[in-house]
């Protein structure tokens, strides 16, 4: 399978290229004051705005901090977006090594000599763990 290897921390987290769309490198964010801790803020993209996510506090895995790339992906809601503090990459996903056990998550992969976690955006983006409504 084909994914696009999302750097969240230290960690690497695989989203099937079925789901993005595109990566942008430094969309200009602008902040929402009452949005949930997981909104970093929302970009125009030729003319769609579309929320951007921290990563890493949907994945629980801390915020991302810096976020110069975001990943920006189809939902059934609509477009969204997924920070990246480094350039995302595409990538072929090795050998799967085990079931994640993250909200979220799918399975464990090799890639090269990183270990990555596949997602299921459509769980990582649901309105219930964006802090949006169910």
């Amino acid at each position: 399978m084909q994914a696009l290897l999302l750097p969240v921390g230290p960690e690497w987290y695989a989203v099937d290229t079925a789901w993005a769309r595109e990566v942008v490198a430094v969309p200009l964010v602008v902040p929402l004051p009452t949005a949930p801790s997981t909104v970093l803020g929302v970009f125009n993209l030729r003319g769609e705005i579309v929320p951007l996510f921290d990563a890493g506090a949907l994945l629980g895995v801390g915020g991302s901090g810096d976020h110069p790339y975001a990943v920006v992906v189809d939902t059934a809601l609509g477009l969204a977006a997924l920070a990246a503090h480094a350039v995302p990459e595409v990538v072929d996903l090795g050998e799967q090594t085990g079931t994640a056990d993250l909200p979220g998550a799918l399975t464990t992969h090799t890639v090269g000599r990183r270990l990555a976690v596949l997602l299921d955006i459509s769980a990582v983006l649901a309105p219930v763990r964006i802090g949006g409504r169910p």
